[in-house]
């Protein structure tokens, strides 16, 4: 079932659709150049499906169900991924990198459950980040630092695009807000975690959101976390505040990844112990993995905000229900 769909007053795309096309290749390019410089990052290529029962796929939250299928030549069942950021990890061992180098990639991936609206579709698109750290480097400090390059690359990003399509300039806050979920939760008690990111992001514009997985003293969850890549206590979410859509928006899941001790509370947390017979996991308890920090930042999440736009299905082309491809028809919204 569809989440509810948000038609802003008057809204009329700026852009043609085919300036749009053009805009989104040029924003593209230059972000994932201005991110790579940025986080010192080589591009790679990444995997669309992996075999299903490695431990490599992304659980997300547990529930999602994965899109498999059998292989005729193989004789056994692959899966699309559903994110790489355990791909990503076992990527930088394989190739030998080392601590203050990292990769980058394209991630395509299908979540089936996924509710759509304007800001989710069942196609993700990401450019998928990983670099090697040392065990001194595993702080809040180190995070923020991070934090601070992918928004700058963000902020690079809008100000050529201004440039290019003067109809839809603007800038992006650089002065990162950072606060943590349960300050967050301090602040507004009463509110649904998605109300308190709405109201700290109006308020402040570019906003990190830090400590996500783990239960708050309300004993409730702000947002569900797979338990054996961030370290919920070194990990955030970046949301910038969409005017077109009068909400914030996350563009990036980030943090500081799993050693062998947050590895195992987390996993006991969560009654997950059962993923120790991975191979991933194995190499991660022994520190044969390296130690790592990265994150996703969505491609058409950061069109979507860059352009202006007003749904998600303007810059990607995905699936949608019939009422809500007639819906946006009816207000403006073409859908690609």
């Amino acid at each position: 079932m569809s989440r509810s769909l948000y038609i802003p007053e008057g809204y009329k795309s700026a852009l043609t659709l085919r300036e749009t096309q053009h805009a989104i290749k040029y924003i593209k390019d230059v972000f994932q150049q201005a991110l790579s410089f940025a986080l010192t990052l080589d591009r790679v290529s990444a995997p669309l499906i992996v075999k299903k029962g490695s431990g490599i796929n992304d659980d997300l939250n547990g529930v999602e169900r994965k899109v498999d299928f059998d292989i005729k030549e193989i004789g056994s069942e692959a899966e699309v991924v559903q994110s790489l950021a355990k791909w990503k990890r076992m990527a930088l061992y394989r190739y030998g990198y080392t601590a203050g180098e990292g990769i980058y990639t394209d991630m395509n991936a299908i979540r089936r459950d996924d509710d759509t609206d304007n800001t989710h579709s069942i196609f993700v698109d990401q450019w998928d980040w990983e670099k090697v750290i040392t065990r001194e480097q595993r702080t809040i400090e180190y995070l923020k630092d991070a934090v601070k390059s992918v928004v700058k690359a963000v902020a690079y990003t809008k100000r050529k695009i201004s440039l290019r399509y003067p109809q839809i300039a603007g800038s992006i806050n650089t002065d990162v807000f950072f606060i943590t979920t349960q300050e967050l939760e301090d602040m507004y008690p009463d509110k649904t975690g998605h109300e308190r990111e709405r109201l700290i992001t109006k308020e402040h514009g570019t906003v990190f959101l830090m400590g996500i997985g783990g239960k708050l003293k309300s004993g409730e969850k702000h947002d569900g976390r797979a338990p054996d890549y961030d370290d919920w206590s070194l990990n955030g979410d970046i949301l910038f505040w969409d005017e077109v859509l009068d909400d914030s928006l996350e563009i990036s899941s980030m943090g500081i990844r799993v050693d062998e001790t947050s590895l195992k509370s987390q996993l006991a947390e969560c009654g997950a112990e059962d993923r120790m017979q991975y191979k991933y996991h194995q190499m991660i308890a022994d520190g044969t993995l390296p130690l790592t920090i990265g994150g996703g930042i969505g491609q058409s999440r950061l069109c979507m905000l860059l352009l202006k736009k007003a749904h998600i299905g303007e810059v990607q082309s995905s699936i949608w229900t019939d009422e809500m491809i007639e819906k946006c028809a009816e207000n403006g919204i073409t859908l690609l």
